[in-house]
C-alpha cells in the first residue's frame, strides 16, 4: 500500500516535498512502464569556449560515440 501524493500549489512546493520524502513510499515502481516522448526537445543555449585543439578533437570523438552533435 502506497501513501497518497498530496496536491501541490506550485512546482517549488512539489520540489521541496520530493527533496524531503522517499518516492518509494508514494509510487509502486514495480507497476511503472516506459514512456516515449517523441516531441520533447531539450532546451539549448549556445556558448563560446576557448579550448586547446587536442581537447576539442577528443571531445568531438566522445560526442560522436554517444551520438551527440
Amino acid at each position: 500500500m502506497t501513501k497518497k501524493i498530496p496536491k501541490f500549489k506550485n512546482e517549488e512546493e512539489e520540489r521541496e516535498f520530493w527533496a524531503s520524502h522517499e518516492s518509494t513510499e508514494y509510487i509502486d515502481w514495480k507497476r511503472t512502464r516506459m514512456v516515449v516522448l517523441p516531441e520533447l526537445k531539450p532546451s539549448l543555449k549556445t556558448i563560446s569556449l576557448r579550448l586547446p585543439q587536442s581537447m576539442l578533437e577528443e571531445l568531438k570523438l566522445l560526442a560522436n560515440k554517444k551520438d551527440v552533435p
